[in-house]
């Protein structure tokens, strides 16, 4: 066997190269970035990417779908027959309020939520929306909101006023109870999540359109 030969078939000494491993580190902020290496579910809790925030509010969505199904069904089943007896009249006024509630404010603005979360930073060619952090809050702000609305239900009772929550309907002669607050409490901190979500698409779309004008 030739010198030449030996050279060509021993085996390489050269070592390849270490991977580079991210570790967690401080933003310009001051804050300390999330470690998505320990585990799966705490790199959904902290992460700050558009399209995994757009992903869980379509599935919060979707599970206050079902919920809203299912309050829609006690309501046909009372209705199915004159008289009806299946729920009292304080407890249907309840699920006739929280089924409107729960499919508007709990699933179909959140479900245009997590479409444009998804596809909107995909649309105008960026890597995410203009305020990540913003972002990732929108999301927990939502949740809590709903949250805190359908814990209504064990805590005295749901609303009863209508889901339009039209005056006299909400006043204390009419919906004694408690859940008129958690009514406006809840939808007031869903708001607070829907309008820092409009910011930060509005801001993506402004800073977008500027880029191609320069």
């Amino acid at each position: 066997m030739s010198q030449t030969e030996t050279e060509i078939h021993a085996p390489s000494t050269i070592q390849a190269p270490k991977t580079h491993e991210l570790k967690p580190e401080r933003s310009q902020l001051g804050f300390m970035r999330p470690d998505h290496s320990k585990s799966v579910i705490m790199d959904w809790l902290t992460t700050v990417d558009h399209k995994k925030i757009g992903i869980m509010y379509g599935v919060g969505s979707l599970f206050f779908f079902l919920f809203g199904g299912v309050e829609a069904l006690l309501i046909r089943i009372q209705l199915a027959a004159p008289d009806g007896q299946f729920l009292s009249e304080s407890l249907y006024n309840q699920v006739f309020t929280m089924h409107g509630v729960t499919m508007i404010f709990l699933v179909i603005m959140p479900m245009a939520a997590a479409f444009a979360n998804y596809l909107l930073p995909l649309q105008v060619g960026a890597r995410d929306v203009a305020f990540p952090r913003l972002n990732a809050f929108s999301f927990w702000c939502w949740l809590a909101g709903a949250i805190f609305l359908n814990t209504s239900w064990f805590l005295g009772g749901a609303p009863d006023g209508g889901w339009f929550a039209y005056a006299p309907n909400t006043s204390v002669t009419f919906a004694p109870g408690n859940g008129m607050d958690f009514y406006a409490i809840g939808l007031q901190i869903a708001g607070i999540a829907s309008l820092v979500s409009a910011i930060n698409l509005i801001v993506k779309i402004g800073r977008a359109s500027c880029r191609e004008r320069v």
